[in-house]
């Protein structure tokens, strides 16, 4: 039987006769070797795991797709298998034939990710600034991109300014409304309660919001959907309403996706290096299991506001241009 696994591992040192007998009968009986058990044999262990917290709307996303797509292209090109798990934060999490994990975002699951570094696999979360933990992080600047959507809107004259926010358990939800209302308040533009509709990233938080919105006496003439899926949602309300974008309602979103590229109305957006970001999560998650890097590296990506066609300027920003 020694014979047999030293053969099926490619030890060089076995005789090419008893090579030739073991692969005839491998041949004959159809056999197939257990992966996970020569891993552990070696010593190794080609397993990555992607934990998403679980929350509505992430599959049907760009953020999902891209970040999948990201880690996914990254792990074939490291010939690294990927397992995917979606967590609420109560379900547990078995890493014991894991290499290393990826988590990404932290919604309800940090003690997952110290459960796992107790364990000594090697971690990176994506997504989220960690600042409790020992934990290396790749993460997009969510307060700079709140900032870039308002200073943009207020550069144009807006000053009935609406948002409607991501999950505000998500980190990337909360910086991006803290960085929003922290510019519009440098700016001395109060916004009204009504004016902040509490979304969840899906479509359907968009449109009840966008409806809320356009409903009001004084309707917001700037919306920042903190997500495309979520502005373009916000786009149909207003045209549906015979409300024009941009020029009754400007709307910026957050991601930079192809579907906001294409739309009818192109989407002036805040764009993140979503794929970017899950890229470079793998590639430091592989020096962290290979023992090329000792220290955790914190590392946090910059976002970039992309004009398009959505946004305008209010009239008498453009009457006051004109004179000049």
């Amino acid at each position: 039987m020694a014979t047999v696994s030293r053969v099926l591992s490619r030890f060089p040192s076995v005789d090419k006769k008893n090579i030739l007998k073991v692969e005839a009968a491998v041949a004959e009986l159809k056999f197939r070797p257990n992966i996970s058990a020569q891993r552990l044999v070696k010593g190794s262990n080609n397993t990555i795991g992607l934990v998403i917290p679980s929350y509505p709307g992430v599959f049907h996303s760009f953020y999902g797709i891209e970040l999948i797509r990201g880690v996914g292209h990254a792990c074939e090109v490291a010939r690294q298998d990927l397992v995917l798990h979606i967590t609420d934060g109560r379900n547990s999490l078995n890493i014991g034939y894991l290499g290393g994990v990826i988590f990404a975002d932290i919604i309800e699951n940090s003690g997952q990710i110290r459960s796992a570094l107790a364990s000594g696999v090697p971690c990176v979360v994506i997504n989220n600034v960690v600042r409790d933990m020992a934990v290396s992080y790749i993460a997009v600047n969510n307060y700079k991109g709140g900032e870039l959507a308002a200073r943009h809107f207020v550069a144009l004259g807006h000053v009935r300014i609406a948002t409607i926010t991501g999950n505000l358990k998500t980190q990337a939800g909360f910086e991006r409304l803290d960085g929003f209302m922290k510019a519009l308040d440098d700016s001395s533009i109060s916004v009204p309660e009504e004016y902040v509709f509490r979304g969840d990233y899906s479509r359907y938080s968009a449109r009840v919001g966008a409806e809320r919105l356009f409903n009001l006496k004084n309707r917001p003439t700037a919306i920042f959907a903190q997500s495309d899926d979520m502005a373009l949602e916000v786009i149909a309300v207003a045209h549906e309403r015979r409300l024009r974008v941009p020029e009754d309602v400007s709307v910026i979103g957050f991601d930079d996706s192809p579907q906001g590229m294409s739309a009818a109305v192109g989407l002036t957006s805040i764009r993140q290096p979503v794929f970017e970001m899950a890229e470079r999560g793998v590639h430091l998650l592989m020096e962290l299991i290979s023992g090329r890097r000792k220290e955790n590296l914190h590392l946090l990506l910059e976002p970039e506001l992309v004009l398009r066609d959505s946004c305008a300027a209010r009239p008498a920003m453009v009457r006051s241009r004109t004179r000049r």
